[in-house]
């Protein structure tokens, strides 16, 4: 990958992860206090054990990306959080519909197919 259509890609999931904030506002799930740190020390995928999902969204997924953003560090190759956000949705009030598809988005730039 060239150093330029690299550089595009870290504008386009900044811009992703600025939706992906957005929409979990607008949700009324965005937390202005973080978790206890215990609930961090989670060994389950995703902390679903300790974390709500959309927590994990805001104070893992989000904040992590940022940090690699800010510090240029390379970005994951894969991600699949969008079928965890189906799952976490399915059968809830709120269907979450335009934050999964903005995850799709997001799964599919760090992919490489964005």
């Amino acid at each position: 990958m060239s150093q330029s259509s690299a550089h595009g890609q870290v504008g386009e999931v900044a811009d992703s992860l600025l939706r992906i904030e957005v929409e979990l506002r607008r949700m009324g799930v965005w937390e202005s206090q973080s978790p206890p740190p215990e609930a961090f020390q989670s060994t389950q995928p995703f902390c679903v054990d300790t974390l709500e999902f959309t927590q994990w969204l805001q104070f893992v997924f989000v904040a992590r990306l940022k940090i690699l953003i800010e510090n240029d560090h390379p970005l994951p190759a894969v991600s699949g959080i969008a079928p965890m956000a189906e799952e976490h949705f399915r059968g809830r009030p709120g269907s979450g519909e335009a934050l999964i598809r903005e995850l799709e988005a997001m799964d599919l730039l760090l992919s490489g197919e964005g």
